[in-house]
């Protein structure tokens, strides 16, 4: 089996935490800065997290589109570790500040 592949998800807008939680435990979840922001509404949300293989990527897509998500962004993401930014917080937390 092959090693798993980061990826950074973006996403338009600030999905609630509710349609997050499933990625809460695999993913780094944060609001994007100007780098990735979405100029359309001004904001986007990040997920950076390892993806298994295709069928799980797969079924990310399918939950994110499931519950009306829009990807803005899916790309293999080119650093050693994982994103543990100072934004490093649940979806609920980055929702109260």
């Amino acid at each position: 089996m092959s090693e798993p592949t980061t990826y950074e998800i973006v996403l338009r807008g600030r999905p609630s935490a509710r349609l997050l939680r499933p990625f809460i435990d695999d993913f780094t979840i944060d609001t994007c800065t100007d780098t990735c922001r979405d100029d359309a509404t001004g904001a986007a949300t990040r997920l950076v997290g390892d993806i298994c293989d295709p069928a799980h990527l797969n079924g990310v897509l399918a939950h994110l589109t499931s519950v009306n998500v829009e990807v803005i962004s899916i790309a293999p993401h080119h650093s050693s570790h994982r994103d543990h930014s100072a934004t490093d917080r649940s979806p609920t937390e980055s929702a109260s500040s």
